[in-house]
This record gives C-alpha cells, sequence and structure tokens, in this order.
C-alpha cells in the first residue's frame, strides 16, 4: 500500500491533544483489507472511527476480532454491566444524568484490555457522548509536583455488600470465596471478610511507560475510585454512615495517606483540556488504544445504547 492511498484512508478529527482518525462508509471487507493500517493507527495515534456501519451485533464481533483478536471477558468489575452476547457487554449502567469520570480501562487491575471496542446501537437525544483523552498528553500537562506525589502509584481500596455498589459475587463473577482469594493473592491484592461481605486493597501505578511508543502515559483510576467522584453530597453521606475503610470504593497514595481535592481538581482539568468528544451516529464502531487513550461518559437524555467489547 501506497504512502499516497493510506493517507487518504482517513481523515483526522479532535483538538491539538487528542486526535481520532475517522473512516467514513466503510465495511467488513473493507476493515479486512485495511487490516495492518488501522492496527498502525492504534498504535501510534490511539484511537480510530468507523462510521457507517450497521448497528449490526454480528458484524460488530466480527471487526473486533478482525483488529483485536479474541474477545475478553468483563473480570474484575467496578461498574455495572449487562452481557448481551458473549463478551459484549453493556456500557457502564450509570443514571443518564451522571457523567463517568475520563480513565483508563481496567488501570485499577493487575490485568486490562489492550483495545476497547464501542459501538453506537441508539444514540441519546442529547448528550451521550463518550469522550476520549490522550494520556501522553496527560502526563506532560500535570505538573511535576503532582506526578511526584502519585510517583509511588495508587492504593486502590473497595468493600462489597448488598444493596450498596457491587456484591463481590458481581465483581468477581463468582460464589466461589476460595477462587476469590486466589485471585487477590495471584494479583497481589490483600483481602479480609466482613460480616457484610468482603474489603480488598492494593496498589497500581499511576504513570507507566506504554511499550510501542515508548512514551510516559497517566494510567489510572484514581479520579473515578475516588469518593469525591461521587459528588459532595453523596460522598459526604457515604461518610456519614460508613467509615473510610467501609466505602464502596476510593483511592489513596501508595503510602495509605488522602489524596488532596486539590490534586484530584488538577487532574479533572487536565482532563478538562485534553479531552475530545463527537456525537455518536447509529452504527459507529469507536476502537481505542487503551493505553495511549482514557475515555469517559457525557450525561444524556433520551434512550441510549452503547455496546462495549475488549480484547
Amino acid at each position: 500500500m501506497t504512502a499516497e492511498l493510506t493517507a487518504n484512508l482517513g481523515h483526522i478529527e479532535g483538538n491539538e491533544h487528542t486526535k481520532i482518525t475517522v473512516y467514513a462508509d466503510t465495511g467488513l471487507d473493507w476493515v479486512h483489507a485495511h487490516r495492518e493500517v488501522l492496527q498502525d493507527r492504534l498504535r501510534e495515534h490511539g484511537a480510530i472511527l468507523l462510521r457507517g456501519m450497521p448497528a449490526d451485533l454480528t458484524v460488530f464481533n466480527q471487526i473486533t476480532e478482525e483488529i483485536g483478536g479474541s474477545l475478553l471477558t468483563y473480570t474484575e468489575r467496578s461498574t455495572p454491566r449487562s452481557a448481551v452476547s458473549g463478551n459484549i457487554y453493556t456500557s457502564t449502567e450509570y443514571p443518564p444524568a451522571e457523567s463517568i469520570p475520563m480513565h483508563n480501562e481496567n488501570s485499577y487491575s493487575a490485568h486490562w484490555p489492550d483495545r476497547l471496542f464501542f459501538l453506537c446501537d441508539t444514540a441519546a437525544e442529547t448528550g451521550g457522548a463518550t469522550p476520549i483523552a490522550d494520556s501522553r498528553a496527560m502526563y506532560r500537562l500535570l505538573p511535576e509536583d503532582l506526578r511526584e506525589r502519585f510517583a509511588g502509584g495508587v492504593t486502590y481500596t473497595r468493600a462489597f455488600r448488598e444493596g450498596l455498589g457491587l456484591t463481590w459475587q458481581e465483581a468477581f463473577q463468582t460464589d466461589d470465596r476460595q477462587v476469590v482469594e486466589d485471585y487477590c493473592t495471584a494479583n497481589g491484592q490483600t483481602f479480609e471478610w466482613t460480616d457484610e461481605g468482603l474489603r480488598t486493597r492494593h496498589v497500581r501505578p499511576s504513570f507507566v511507560e506504554e511499550p510501542h511508543t515508548g512514551a510516559m502515559v497517566w494510567f489510572n483510576q484514581a479520579n473515578l475510585f475516588h469518593v469525591s467522584s461521587l459528588g459532595e453530597e453523596v460522598s459526604e453521606a457515604l461518610l456519614e454512615l460508613y467509615p473510610v475503610e467501609d466505602l464502596p470504593r476510593n483511592a489513596f497514595f501508595a503510602d495509605g495517606s488522602p489524596i488532596p481535592q486539590a490534586d484530584l481538581d488538577a487532574i479533572k482539568a487536565a482532563y478538562d483540556e485534553v479531552s475530545y468528544a463527537f456525537p455518536w451516529q447509529p452504527g459507529d464502531i469507536m476502537v481505542i488504544n487503551n493505553m495511549l487513550m482514557a475515555h469517559g461518559r457525557e450525561p444524556f437524555t433520551g434512550k441510549r445504547r452503547t455496546l462495549v467489547a475488549m480484547t
């Protein structure tokens, strides 16, 4: 394939920090023919949008396998989702009025997907975009002293119980306590069974080197896990009802000390600066390199159905 043809395959949308390569009026045969080009875009730029596809599960499954390989099961869950077909899931099922903070998928875990695939089955009446943000730009823009405070990583804590957040059975997809204990031990997590359920705690990096580009990337979910992400009213109510160790989830510095609100505000401000969002159209398939791109969700009205697969 010539450089000229490659250059004419798509166009770039975005802002100075975060860009996505758009390919319109494509199809499964086109994706198969240009598989290597698409993979190169994902390795270097981090995001592509296939526009004009049918909102069809079979086509979506074929494209995910063509570009990413075998689909992964959603393990060590932190948000509610429903299985649609095989390892294709609904996107996080949060109330429409809520936004979902920017994050890299499963960056709180020892294992994360390389590629994420989003299919717009039904576009919202208003809002509902899935913004993306370049993780390399995030690392560059964050103040150096903030990065130094996060250098040791992020401590993630979770408390599982009935009626508040996910149960441990939902999160680990098992009813067997031994399976959970084995998983925690194998993945560097401490655990404690309680009368209400389970507590876990572990430390993961806050930034890492992306292996293909060699760039440092901001790669964590400190801003999403932190209790303040639930909003002032909800977080204050939870802290009145439960001790810190019994919050459904929370985040701290690696040594267990609190993360100042000023640091969380700085992270949000950086995400606001680098993020890019576009209105979904039915049939859109967005593919992102999970280490190079964070993603979130904007509030919406009307019906919205976005499906997700991971490889």
